[in-house]
């Protein structure tokens, strides 16, 4: 879908699918440091299938709503005290 979402030329599909690979790569390692733990959740992987179908899934747009609500205001101001400052967006 990623692939789809670059030659659309459509970017809300960019923002969608670039959001939801930052929101996964922060589950996966998140998820690779409480491995122990994860383990001893029952029913585990079909909780974690069920929400990563609920953030990629144009309905409920759930990546957008992590990463605006728990990802950005954790890693920006870090990003920024290391002088790192996010790309403004584009305004066509």
């Amino acid at each position: 879908m990623s692939f789809k979402a670059i030659d659309s030329g459509n970017p809300t599909e960019d923002t969608q699918w670039l959001t939801y690979w930052v929101v996964f790569s922060f589950f996966s390692i998140l998820e690779g440091t409480i491995a122990p733990l994860a383990d001893s959740i029952p029913f585990y992987f079909v909780l974690k299938v069920g929400f990563f179908i609920w953030l990629y899934h144009p309905k409920f747009l759930g990546a957008a709503l992590v990463y605006s609500q728990i990802i950005k205001p954790n890693v920006v101001p870090y990003l920024n005290s290391l002088g790192v400052t996010p790309a403004a967006k584009k305004v066509e």
